[in-house]
């Protein structure tokens, strides 16, 4: 079944000399570097740029966090009470909140003006926990740790044993993952004891946002935006790969990360699924 496209989401993250209590301490582990252990061919690893945006007034409000591990458990605990944050991935910034509360996915849907018919992507915190979410049997080993972290969302099917609400894109069979390469936003999720439901921190059919400023006018709607600075990757988002049908793949979107993510897949056996 094909998925819709999904539009989710590499940030600087400042990193403070004493770790939060009770929070896991932030590391950042470059996609590019992964992909080089791989012996694939991928660019130099980009440089994160530790520029601001100017949030002006807004930031009077007290809204804006900046994205580091003092205020990590912060944004846990407003997902846990339900609550929508505005966050960095590693491709764009993107609007989170607990993947198993109906009203707050709702709200996601009101704050960007989004059709319900458009499903959600979802964030986890780990490689591993894609399997409590998503049904994986089918795939290569070592497939989904060489793709992820990363700028890839992966189309999967939810199978019999998924812990997703039905509540979260209802009548779709399949559900876009999401492991980013970008700490802060892993922290929230492990932390929330379950996914993230994620889609790009913008109105429905505007650009994508790269700066917290890009999205200014829907800070209010938010519990809290954590800046995580200007990101470098552009407005193209996650490449988004359907990977639901045994032995193939079907690029959905091309998004940052196609020729590195095709590379991974073809090295894993994949063919890739020429069906309309």
């Amino acid at each position: 079944m094909n998925f819709p496209t999904i539009i989710a989401e590499k940030s600087t993250l400042l990193i403070p000399r004493l770790p939060l209590r009770g929070v896991p301490s932030i590391r950042f582990v470059s996609f590019w570097d992964q992909k080089r252990k791989l012996g694939t061919s991928c660019p130099p690893k980009m440089s994160w740029t530790v520029e601001k945006c100017e949030v002006g007034v807004g930031n009077r409000l007290g809204v804006v966090r900046p994205a580091t591990e003092d205020h990590a458990q912060e944004a846990v605990e407003a997902v846990k009470a339900g609550k929508v944050v505005a966050v960095p991935t590693d491709t764009l910034y993107g609007f989170a909140c607990d993947a198993c509360s109906l009203e707050a996915v709702h709200r996601i849907y009101e704050i960007k003006g989004r059709k319900y018919t458009s499903p959600l992507a979802i964030c986890v915190g780990d490689v591993s926990d894609i399997r409590r979410f998503a049904f994986t049997d089918h795939l290569p080993h070592g497939l989904l740790d060489a793709l992820l972290p990363g700028p890839v969302t992966v189309v999967l099917q939810r199978g019999e044993s998924s812990i997703l609400e039905k509540s979260l894109n209802p009548g779709l069979e399949s559900i876009g993952v999401r492991v980013p390469d970008c700490d802060f936003i892993r922290v929230v999720a492990r932390g929330s004891g379950s996914a993230l439901a994620l889609t790009s921190a913008n109105l429905s059919g505007q650009p994508s946002s790269v700066c917290i400023k890009d999205f200014e006018t829907l800070w209010e709607h938010c519990a809290h935006v954590y800046d995580g600075g200007v990101l470098p990757s552009g407005r193209a988002g996650s490449t988004v790969v359907d990977l639901t049908k045994l032995g193939k793949y079907k690029i959905l979107r091309p998004g940052s990360a196609k020729e590195e993510t095709v590379t991974i897949l073809e090295q894993h056996s994949l063919l890739e699924d020429t069906a309309a």
